[in-house]
């Protein structure tokens, strides 16, 4: 058993009284879950494709400062729109990017990246609008938080300056809690402390408010805890060490436990609130080099442990996180991080910890100025994702960021797409299945957009675990019976949908086509499949 599945299970079990799903009757169809077939790896059913959207100076979504609602909201379903016609099943959106916040938060002010002006209410709940939409997409929301970061460098942020922040900012009701770092310096900026308890509670606190309100997939921390280092300058947090430190020889120890303590408690937190909430962390690509501990990867970069503190394979070997994306952000055959030597690093440490796998990939370095000559190879991309099915373990990739996906330099994009995500796929599936009944296609028709079909809504319980809330459509040539292993990847998976209609457009007419649809619940566990029907 994995080290994740005792809680799972037992978060299974307190719902177990609110969550009654009848069990599934044999199928008339094949079932979606088997085992023993073959499968293409380049149609696989489950696989995480994600894209971060970053707000943080307005890099991705908002553009810019000061847009409407109106044109907010466009710009945000422009995004979701090429999401999906990528075959992306999930958006990792940035909503607190430096102690703010892009819902009404008790705890923290507005996020400047809305209205221009930090603390200024936008009119509107900006996150309530981006879970609602990608779940209409069917797309995953996880909602990405930066926890110890406070403000960004002036001009355009308030810089190390904590009289600059909103007064309802954490660092303006408490400065005693700021470290501005690096000093004297133009990319300075304010963090909170993460070696004081009341701080990093309060970051757990602030998360949890979004946690709590809204109908999130899951949690997301980036690659910043202790900010990475600056020439000559220490954090400073010398009398925070001499008031908390005690019994740490050294202060890089204490400091990796205060990071250990905030990914452990609100790991715990989370999941107290709502277990089907997935908490996962996006930490930098090398945990250790070998040069400087045995356990650590082939590389001579910097490492996450020293640099910012990150303890990562700890963490996922304690089971303290559901999911782990490394920022793998080099090409296969770079000599000082070879993506095909951290690959197969990562995939060891994941190796039975039940902590799912998935890559970064750094969409952005592709044909950019300044990068090794395989980026300017428009296959680069493509060849991480081919490299990545010798390792069961990797479960999928995010990329970073959205306005690098659209911009699909060399066609890269486009090359990806075309060899590994030519089918949609469902996202994988995560803690502990319920029986889920078959859906029942009702009507199925030829009209001038294409072949129209229309399903029973699937019953099932009313508990977050086996409640159905998407369903999957196969489409096979000619009029047939699928047998059990023609659902065992995507090859035949034309669509994921929300609702009970859809229309394939795709469909030629004059062509016989068969169908069946599978019922998913909110952890992408699926019903077998319903009775084909013909159009």
């Amino acid at each position: 058993m994995s080290v994740r599945a005792p809680r799972l299970l037992a978060a299974a079990a307190a719902l177990a009284l609110l969550t009654v799903v009848p069990l599934a009757p044999a199928a008339p169809a094949a079932a979606a879950a088997v085992t023993g077939c073959p499968v293409d790896p380049a149609t696989p059913k489950h696989q995480m494709r994600a894209m971060w959207i970053a707000s943080v100076v307005n890099i991705d979504w908002p553009s810019a400062p000061g847009r409407s609602q109106a044109e907010l909201q466009a710009e945000y379903d422009g995004w979701l729109t090429l999401a999906r016609s990528l075959n992306y099943n999930a958006v990792i959106v940035q909503v607190r990017p430096h102690a703010d916040a892009f819902w009404p938060s008790p705890y923290e002010p507005w996020s400047q990246y809305l209205t221009g002006v930090a603390g200024r209410d936008p009119g509107w709940d900006p996150l309530e609008y981006l879970v609602r939409r990608a779940h209409e997409e069917n797309l995953e929301f996880h909602a990405w938080f930066n926890p110890y970061r406070a403000s960004m460098p002036a001009p355009g942020g308030a810089g190390t300056d904590v009289a600059k922040l909103p007064e309802n900012s954490p660092l303006h009701v408490h400065p005693e809690w700021a470290v501005p770092y690096p000093v004297n310096n133009a990319a300075g900026r304010l963090y909170l402390n993460p070696g004081i308890p009341e701080a990093r509670h309060w970051v757990e606190t602030a998360v949890m408010d979004a946690v709590t309100k809204y109908d999130i997939d899951g949690v997301h921390f980036d690659d910043y805890f202790y900010p990475y280092p600056a020439a000559g300058q220490d954090f400073g947090d010398d009398a925070t060490f001499a008031q908390y430190g005690g019994g740490f020889a050294g202060k890089a120890d204490w400091r990796r436990h205060n990071i250990d303590l905030l990914v452990q408690e609100m790991d715990a937190r989370v999941h107290a609130a709502k277990p089907w909430v997935k908490f996962g962390v996006s930490p930098f690509g090398i945990w250790r080099n070998r040069a400087a501990d045995p356990l650590g990867s082939d590389t001579n970069g910097t490492q996450s442990y020293d640099a910012n503190f990150a303890d990562t394979r700890k963490w996922v070997k304690e089971g303290w996180i559901d999911y782990i994306v490394p920022q793998v952000y080099w090409n296969i055959g770079f000599t000082v991080a070879d993506y095909a030597k951290l690959v197969p690093w990562w995939a060891d440490v994941v190796a039975g910890t039940g902590v799912q796998l998935y890559i970064g990939q750094a969409d952005y370095k592709v044909a950019a100025a300044g990068q090794p000559a395989a980026w300017f190879d428009p296959r680069e991309l493509s060849q991480h994702l081919t490299f990545n099915r010798d390792y069961p373990q990797v479960l999928g990739d995010v990329h970073f960021s959205a306005v690098q996906v659209r911009a699909n330099r060399l066609d890269a994009e486009t090359i990806l797409a075309a060899e590994h995500h030519s089918r949609p796929a469902f996202p994988p599936s995560w803690g502990p299945a319920k029986p889920l009944l078959f859906p029942v296609i009702t009507a199925a028709r030829r009209t001038d957009a294409g072949n129209a079909l229309r399903w029973r809504p699937t019953a099932s319980g009313t508990g977050p675990f086996g409640a159905v809330v998407s369903y999957g459509v196969y489409r096979f040539d000619g009029v047939t019976a699928p047998a059990a292993c023609d659902l065992a990847d995507a090859a035949h998976l034309v669509a994921t949908v929300r609702g009970t209609e859809w229309t394939d457009a795709a469909a030629e007419p004059g062509h016989h086509y068969t169908y069946v649809v599978t019922a998913l619940d909110r952890l992408w566990h699926e019903s077998p499949a319903g009775p084909p029907r013909w159009v």
